[in-house]
């Protein structure tokens, strides 16, 4: 019984493969007939089957943009560089899509080893890091047999070598992975939907306005009471904003 239920489970899942394909296709085909509504209805459709990736999001962000719907396109832009952090096209589109944004933050310079820390962890996704760590430990694994079961002293020494740097690779790995994942749960991030929205000092209406924001501005979630979060700025200055007027990453 499980052998067939493993057999219908795997059908369903190529059949919702191969509808998501179709999809994604005619999005494209939309998107290149200019009809770029009609293409996000076909991309927003796959996400709702929650598969996603950075192609998907890249294009949804790309339609968004050629409708002028600067928070959106931004937001999916950000959500594709969350999966491709090294993307060219991605932060290059990205780029061209903060440039229609109002307001202009002075982000504070990383310095000295947070910088060489945010780097490195930032070559690639907790995924790819955590793949380079599994694939390290087996390389390890197999040099390893190798080293044990060789006789030549020159295999053996090449094999020790190699087994070692893959063990030190899968362990850097590990703890990028990790550390890319903490990170990643503790900075919470998002972007401005609203078209402008006022900051108050304190999670009520009735506080005091601190500044303006208008839709596609990034931010860093730091607390949320009831219906406010606390938001900071790449700059350094914080806040609190109605969640309606953000949408998080």
């Amino acid at each position: 019984m499980k052998k067939y239920l493993f057999i219908l489970s795997f059908l369903l899942s190529l059949g919702g493969f191969a509808q998501n394909q179709t999809l994604f296709d005619q999005g494209n085909k939309l998107y290149n007939q200019g009809k770029y509504a009609e293409a996000i209805d076909k991309y927003k459709a796959i996400l709702e089957t929650k598969n996603h990736s950075a192609a998907l999001y890249f294009n949804l962000a790309n339609a968004h943009y050629k409708l002028n719907n600067i928070a959106p396109s931004i937001y999916y832009y950000e959500k594709a560089l969350q999966l491709a952090p090294n993307d060219p096209d991605i932060k290059n589109n990205l780029a061209f899509a903060k440039n229609m944004t109002v307001d202009a933050i002075d982000a504070v310079p990383d310095a000295g080893f947070s910088k060489l820390i945010k780097n490195i962890t930032g070559i690639m996704s907790f995924d790819n890091w955590a793949k380079v760590a599994v694939a390290s430990v087996i390389l390890f694994v197999l040099l390893f047999l190798v080293y044990y079961f060789t006789y030549s002293t020159f295999k053996k020494r090449l094999a020790f070598v190699s087994s070692n740097l893959f063990l030190f690779i899968a362990i850097i790995s590990v703890v990028i992975a990790f550390h890319k994942y903490n990170v990643h749960q503790n900075d919470k991030e998002a972007i401005v939907f609203a078209q402008e929205a006022t900051i108050k000092s304190e999670p009520n209406t009735r506080s005091n306005e601190v500044f303006r924001l208008h839709e596609g501005t990034k931010v860093k979630i730091l607390d949320t009471i009831n219906r406010w979060k606390k938001i900071k700025l790449a700059d350094g200055k914080t806040g609190w904003i109605e969640n309606d007027n953000i949408k998080q990453l």
